[in-house]
């Protein structure tokens, strides 16, 4: 009898094996990571700083592919559809898992069930920022040249259904005064025009947007984080103008396709909040008002589902409606 010990713990060594496999020898080659966002808004900034801390970890290349449109849904929507092995992932967020799904009927996919949610990013706070030769310094001043010009006045965001959009279409509502919406396909086409005064106003993340207030080429309004930003101190909050429901995060995160490997989601989560709290990262991120997140792959699934029922009734309340 104690021969067969041997052999049956060989057996189920070997019968173990298949399911150990891809953890082991992942990842083999190189990594995709999907921002579904043009090239230089937020979503890609925080997709190629994290993929440059993973390239380092996981000794293989972490390469950043940019697949804009419909607010972030045609690449969420490609990536749910790829093969769950880990060579195929997705920066995820609010404006494609929790805001688009609420602005359409017929929504490509489950943001919740048909996703891998590894890791929460973090985000900045939208900001309204306006051309520096309009006639205003402030919301209050703000509401009033607009309500002197109904529907002259233009503002550019990210695109339809993003929370920029949602945001700056909320703060009309609550405020009562009417601009024109111009959607863009990405954040950075949208603050190229405003600074060439081609828009008047622009409602985006403060990263994608920063680096124009700093330079004084755009004016800074109000932003959403709940308490002014130690870098951005003369800047106030739509809070302390008296609108409180726009307090917001524009957090991004990164997501897989459902059915990845625990080991592989795991391995991901470590490395990614080890990658957020390194100091240069955190030097990098400081500015732009962004603060790392630090939820297991478990908390960060349950803060998407939570995400997804704050924003469908704030969305159905906006009026705001997908492309």
């Amino acid at each position: 009898m104690m021969s067969k010990i041997p052999r049956v713990i060989a057996a189920l060594t070997l019968a173990a094996l298949p399911a150990l496999a891809p953890a082991q020898t992942w990842p083999a080659r190189p990594v995709r990571v999907v921002a579904p966002f043009a090239a230089g808004g937020t979503a890609d900034l925080l997709g190629r700083i994290v993929a440059g801390k993973l390239s380092e970890s996981l000794g293989q290349s972490c390469i950043v592919e940019n697949r804009p449109g419909a607010g972030g849904v045609l690449g969420s929507e490609y990536v749910a559809r790829a093969t769950a092995d880990g060579y195929t992932l997705l920066v995820s967020g609010v404006a494609s898992h929790a805001v688009a799904p609420a602005l359409s009927r017929r929504f490509p996919f489950d943001p919740v069930k048909d996703f891998s949610h590894i890791a929460l990013f973090g985000g900045p706070p939208s900001v309204l920022a306006v051309h520096p030769s309009m006639p205003v310094r402030d919301l209050k001043s703000f509401i009033a040249f607009a309500k002197s010009k109904p529907r002259e006045l233009t503002y550019g965001s990210p695109g339809n259904g993003t929370q920029g959009h949602l945001i700056a279409e909320l703060f009309k509502r609550s405020a009562a005064f009417d601009i024109q919406h111009i959607p863009y396909r990405g954040a950075s086409g949208a603050v190229v025009d405003v600074v060439a005064g081609n828009t008047h106003a622009i409602s985006t993340t403060l990263t994608t947007a920063s680096a124009q207030i700093r330079a004084g080429r755009l004016r800074a309004l109000a932003i959403s984080s709940a308490a002014r930003l130690p870098d951005y101190a003369r800047v106030p909050t739509y809070r302390e103008a008296g609108f409180p429901e726009l307090v917001a995060t524009i957090w991004f995160s990164l997501s897989g396709p459902a059915g990845l490997p625990a080991d592989i989601v795991n391995r991901l989560n470590s490395d990614v909040r080890r990658a957020l709290h390194a100091p240069e990262v955190r030097a990098r991120l400081r500015p732009d008002g962004i603060e790392p997140g630090d939820l297991d792959p478990n908390a960060f699934t349950e803060f998407v589902a939570a995400e997804v029922k704050r924003w469908a009734p704030v969305v159905r309340a906006s009026g705001a409606r997908a492309d």
